[in-house]
Protein backbone atom coordinates (compact mmCIF):
# COMPACT_ATOMS: atom_id res chain seq x y z
CA UNK A 1 0.00 0.00 0.00
CA UNK A 2 1.45 2.47 -0.83
CA UNK A 3 1.63 5.83 -2.06
CA UNK A 4 2.77 8.04 -2.90
CA UNK A 5 4.47 8.78 -4.30
CA UNK A 6 5.35 11.17 -6.16
CA UNK A 7 6.61 9.84 -8.13
CA UNK A 8 5.42 11.02 -10.73
CA UNK A 9 6.77 14.28 -10.56
CA UNK A 10 7.63 14.94 -13.59
CA UNK A 11 7.76 18.51 -14.85
CA UNK A 12 9.60 20.58 -16.45
CA UNK A 13 8.99 23.56 -18.92
CA UNK A 14 7.53 22.53 -22.03
CA UNK A 15 8.40 25.60 -24.34
CA UNK A 16 10.94 27.10 -22.84
CA UNK A 17 14.83 26.35 -21.17
CA UNK A 18 14.41 27.18 -17.88
CA UNK A 19 17.27 29.10 -16.43
CA UNK A 20 16.43 28.75 -12.54
CA UNK A 21 14.52 26.07 -10.63
CA UNK A 22 11.01 26.23 -11.21
CA UNK A 23 8.37 24.84 -8.23
CA UNK A 24 5.17 23.33 -9.32
CA UNK A 25 1.94 22.43 -7.02
CA UNK A 26 0.66 18.83 -7.04
CA UNK A 27 -2.91 19.63 -7.72
CA UNK A 28 -4.90 17.39 -5.64
CA UNK A 29 -7.71 17.24 -8.10
CA UNK A 30 -5.97 15.08 -10.65
CA UNK A 31 -3.46 12.98 -8.65
CA UNK A 32 -3.97 9.74 -7.05
CA UNK A 33 -1.70 7.39 -5.47
CA UNK A 34 -2.82 3.68 -6.50
CA UNK A 35 -1.55 0.26 -5.52
CA UNK A 36 -2.11 -3.46 -6.14
CA UNK A 37 -1.88 -5.53 -3.02
CA UNK A 38 -2.72 -9.68 -3.20
CA UNK A 39 -5.33 -11.06 -1.47
CA UNK A 40 -5.33 -13.96 0.02
CA UNK A 41 -2.17 -15.62 -1.67
CA UNK A 42 -3.73 -15.36 -5.15
CA UNK A 43 -7.37 -15.59 -4.79
CA UNK A 44 -7.47 -11.91 -5.77
CA UNK A 45 -6.04 -8.81 -6.24
CA UNK A 46 -7.13 -5.50 -4.39
CA UNK A 47 -6.67 -1.88 -6.21
CA UNK A 48 -7.30 1.18 -3.87
CA UNK A 49 -6.21 4.46 -4.14
CA UNK A 50 -5.86 7.60 -2.29
CA UNK A 51 -7.78 10.70 -2.35
CA UNK A 52 -6.15 13.50 -0.71
CA UNK A 53 -2.38 14.52 -1.45
CA UNK A 54 0.06 17.45 -1.20
CA UNK A 55 3.11 18.74 -2.70
CA UNK A 56 5.99 20.20 -4.63
CA UNK A 57 8.12 19.64 -7.46
CA UNK A 58 11.02 21.42 -7.74
CA UNK A 59 12.62 21.50 -11.49
CA UNK A 60 15.38 22.95 -13.37
CA UNK A 61 15.34 21.75 -16.53
CA UNK A 62 18.88 23.61 -17.63
CA UNK A 63 20.64 21.46 -15.72
CA UNK A 64 18.50 17.82 -15.29
CA UNK A 65 18.49 18.26 -11.98
CA UNK A 66 15.36 18.33 -9.42
CA UNK A 67 13.22 17.35 -6.23
CA UNK A 68 9.78 15.79 -5.13
CA UNK A 69 8.35 15.87 -2.11
CA UNK A 70 4.79 14.25 -1.55
CA UNK A 71 2.35 13.94 1.14
CA UNK A 72 -0.75 11.41 1.25
CA UNK A 73 -3.42 11.04 3.99
CA UNK A 74 -3.36 7.61 5.04
CA UNK A 75 -6.88 7.83 6.20
CA UNK A 76 -8.20 9.03 2.63
CA UNK A 77 -7.78 5.42 0.95
CA UNK A 78 -10.52 4.04 -1.11
CA UNK A 79 -10.92 0.46 -2.33
CA UNK A 80 -14.57 1.12 -3.66
CA UNK A 81 -15.54 -0.83 -0.33
CA UNK A 82 -16.76 0.40 2.32
CA UNK A 83 -15.57 -2.00 5.23
CA UNK A 84 -12.09 -2.81 3.78
CA UNK A 85 -11.40 0.84 3.32
CA UNK A 86 -12.21 1.07 7.85
CA UNK A 87 -10.33 -2.81 7.99
CA UNK A 88 -7.31 -0.76 6.06
CA UNK A 89 -7.42 2.31 8.83
CA UNK A 90 -6.99 -0.05 11.55
CA UNK A 91 -3.84 -1.10 13.47
CA UNK A 92 -3.60 -4.16 10.84
CA UNK A 93 -2.80 -2.65 8.30
CA UNK A 94 -1.96 1.37 8.08
CA UNK A 95 -3.25 2.21 11.08
CA UNK A 96 -4.43 6.09 10.22
CA UNK A 97 -4.59 7.00 14.22
CA UNK A 98 -0.84 7.03 14.53
CA UNK A 99 0.48 6.98 10.87
CA UNK A 100 -1.56 10.11 9.48
CA UNK A 101 0.32 10.09 6.59
CA UNK A 102 3.08 8.69 4.21
CA UNK A 103 5.64 10.78 2.51
CA UNK A 104 8.00 10.55 -0.53
CA UNK A 105 11.26 12.86 -0.96
CA UNK A 106 13.18 11.99 -3.92
CA UNK A 107 15.41 13.67 -6.85
CA UNK A 108 14.62 13.23 -9.99
CA UNK A 109 16.89 11.37 -11.74
CA UNK A 110 18.02 9.72 -15.63
CA UNK A 111 17.26 12.79 -17.74
CA UNK A 112 16.77 11.92 -21.57
CA UNK A 113 15.54 14.39 -24.34
CA UNK A 114 15.43 17.10 -21.33
CA UNK A 115 12.97 14.99 -19.01
CA UNK A 116 13.48 12.47 -15.87
CA UNK A 117 12.77 9.13 -16.32
CA UNK A 118 12.24 8.41 -12.50
CA UNK A 119 12.64 9.20 -8.81
CA UNK A 120 15.51 8.28 -6.58
CA UNK A 121 13.80 8.57 -3.42
CA UNK A 122 13.06 7.87 0.41
CA UNK A 123 9.45 6.69 1.06
CA UNK A 124 8.26 7.14 4.45
CA UNK A 125 5.26 4.29 5.63
CA UNK A 126 3.88 3.37 9.40
CA UNK A 127 6.85 5.00 10.59
CA UNK A 128 10.06 3.39 8.49
CA UNK A 129 12.02 5.08 6.18
CA UNK A 130 13.20 3.16 3.10
CA UNK A 131 14.68 3.71 -0.53
CA UNK A 132 11.99 3.66 -2.91
CA UNK A 133 13.07 4.69 -6.66
CA UNK A 134 9.51 5.15 -8.86
CA UNK A 135 10.10 4.91 -12.91
CA UNK A 136 8.27 7.72 -14.61
CA UNK A 137 6.58 6.39 -17.64
CA UNK A 138 5.26 8.91 -19.54
CA UNK A 139 5.10 12.96 -19.18
CA UNK A 140 4.04 15.98 -20.57
CA UNK A 141 4.23 20.11 -19.83
CA UNK A 142 1.85 22.51 -21.83
CA UNK A 143 -0.64 24.77 -20.74
CA UNK A 144 -3.86 24.23 -19.33
CA UNK A 145 -6.25 25.22 -22.23
CA UNK A 146 -8.82 26.22 -19.82
CA UNK A 147 -6.34 27.90 -16.79
CA UNK A 148 -3.95 29.25 -19.32
CA UNK A 149 -1.38 27.70 -16.52
CA UNK A 150 1.42 25.57 -17.68
CA UNK A 151 0.79 22.16 -16.06
CA UNK A 152 2.86 18.94 -15.86
CA UNK A 153 1.42 15.36 -15.69
CA UNK A 154 3.07 12.22 -15.58
CA UNK A 155 2.18 8.41 -14.74
CA UNK A 156 5.28 6.63 -12.22
CA UNK A 157 5.46 3.27 -11.19
CA UNK A 158 7.30 1.30 -8.40
CA UNK A 159 6.99 -1.54 -6.19
CA UNK A 160 7.87 -2.43 -2.88
CA UNK A 161 7.45 -4.76 -0.22
CA UNK A 162 5.36 -4.51 3.13
CA UNK A 163 6.36 -6.50 5.53
CA UNK A 164 9.68 -4.15 5.27
CA UNK A 165 7.89 -1.61 6.80
CA UNK A 166 5.94 -3.51 9.60
CA UNK A 167 2.53 -4.06 7.78
CA UNK A 168 2.54 -7.63 7.05
CA UNK A 169 -1.21 -8.54 8.14
CA UNK A 170 -2.09 -11.92 6.19
CA UNK A 171 1.65 -13.20 6.25
CA UNK A 172 0.16 -16.47 7.69
CA UNK A 173 -2.84 -16.65 5.50
CA UNK A 174 -0.54 -16.89 2.15
CA UNK A 175 -0.63 -13.38 1.38
CA UNK A 176 2.08 -12.01 -0.97
CA UNK A 177 3.65 -9.16 0.25
CA UNK A 178 4.73 -7.11 -2.70
CA UNK A 179 2.76 -3.82 -3.18
CA UNK A 180 2.65 -2.74 -7.54
CA UNK A 181 1.89 1.50 -6.94
CA UNK A 182 0.86 3.42 -10.26
CA UNK A 183 0.80 6.94 -9.36
CA UNK A 184 -1.07 10.04 -11.33
CA UNK A 185 -0.10 12.83 -10.93
CA UNK A 186 -0.27 16.78 -12.49
CA UNK A 187 1.43 19.63 -11.06
CA UNK A 188 1.07 23.66 -11.75
CA UNK A 189 3.75 25.55 -11.86
CA UNK A 190 3.28 28.25 -9.05
CA UNK A 191 3.07 32.32 -10.14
Amino acid sequence: MKIALPAALLTFAATTALATPVTYQIDPGHTYPSFEADHMGGLSVWRGKFTKSAGTIVLDQSKSTGTVEVTVDTSSIDFGHEKLNEHAKSPDLFDVAKYPTATYKGTLANFKNGAPTEVQGEFTFHGVTKPLTLTINQFLCKPNPMTKKEVCGADASGSFDRADYGVNFGDKFGFKMQVKLAIQVEAIRGS
